[in-house]
């Protein structure tokens, strides 16, 4: 008897822990879990402890509330100029609704991996090639807003897609290489033809600047050459002025009439002795080795010039 109530025992015990333990639920952080009670929606248990009814209330759905990243396949797209380009990418979302993640789709993550998919060849096949290298950025974008407005029915937010590679067939490639290369020669050689142009440029200032520089010189030069000149001319004159006003003014003094006709009449005798020295033929006084009548004679002839005039 006493065997029998010590069984009961051991199993009122058992039962009493299996009680507790399918009572109290700890949720960790950043998870969300469903119950269901009887089958159908009852609650969604946040982190923490949580009391749940054993053997009616049953834990259905457990989700993860942190940003999820997902793999979408590669996959072969046509774009606008009908060339095949495979793409894949990777897709960012979380769950925001943990009720609607379990009971909006059967399958959310598979749902939002083919709307990716179906997405993203629907935006390539609108562009042409060159453009999805160039517009990366909107493709991402566009995914990301037709997949978030469907997602929203799962209880999903799509955060971001980015595309990983844009891989076109290996003919393709080749052919965009050899348009990148052409490219390249075509821009280094109109930078080597604008150097040699500014070249050109630069030599012909230059040269149009240091002929102006010449010519500016040779006129400054001349304009110095006439002013000196000018002004050699002009002291040359005073001088000439300023001394025959001291001859006049020696002249008008005593003595002075006299000693001009004696130095006029050296300077004929002067020239006289300068020509006997030169093969010139001239004609000359018969009397010209007598001094004194030479002298005489010219005195005679400054005379003459006064009287004049």
């Amino acid at each position: 008897m006493e065997i029998g109530i010590g069984n009961v025992t051991f199993v009122l015990f058992i039962l009493a822990l299996v009680f507790v333990f399918k009572t109290i639920n700890v949720v960790p952080q950043q998870h969300a879990w469903v119950v269901e009670r009887l089958g159908k929606y009852h609650a969604t248990l946040g982190p923490g402890l949580n009391i749940v009814v054993p053997f009616v209330d049953r834990i259905a759905y457990k989700h993860v509330l942190k940003e999820i990243p997902l793999d979408v396949p590669p996959q072969v797209c046509i774009t606008k100029d009908n060339t095949q380009l495979q793409v894949d990418g990777i897709l960012y979302f979380q769950v925001t609704d943990a009720m609607r993640a379990s009971y909006g789709s059967s399958n959310y993550i598979a749902a939002i991996t083919q709307l990716a998919q179906t997405t993203l060849r629907s935006v390539i096949g609108r562009m042409e090639l060159d453009k999805t290298f160039e517009e990366r950025d909107h493709i991402n974008t566009t995914v990301v807003n037709a997949i978030d407005e469907s997602a929203s029915n799962w209880g999903v937010k799509v955060l971001r897609y980015e595309i990983k590679d844009l891989t076109p067939p290996a003919e393709i490639l080749h052919a965009m290489q050899a348009q990148i290369t052409a490219e390249r020669s075509k821009r280094a050689l109109i930078a080597a033809s604008e150097g040699r142009k500014q070249e050109q440029i630069n030599i012909a200032n230059g040269e149009r600047e240091a002929a102006i520089a010449r010519s500016e010189g040779d006129k400054q030069s001349a304009i110095n050459r006439a002013q000196g000149d000018a002004a050699a001319i002009i002291a040359i004159a005073d001088a000439t002025a300023a001394a025959l006003r001291e001859v006049g003014g020696a002249i008008q003094s005593p003595g002075g009439e006299a000693a001009m006709q004696l130095k006029v009449a050296e300077q004929y005798v002067g020239a006289f002795e300068k020509l006997a020295k030169t093969n010139n033929s001239l004609i000359v006084p018969a009397n010209v080795g007598d001094m004194s009548s030479l002298i005489a004679t010219a005195l005679q002839v400054v005379k003459t010039q006064q009287k004049t005039s």
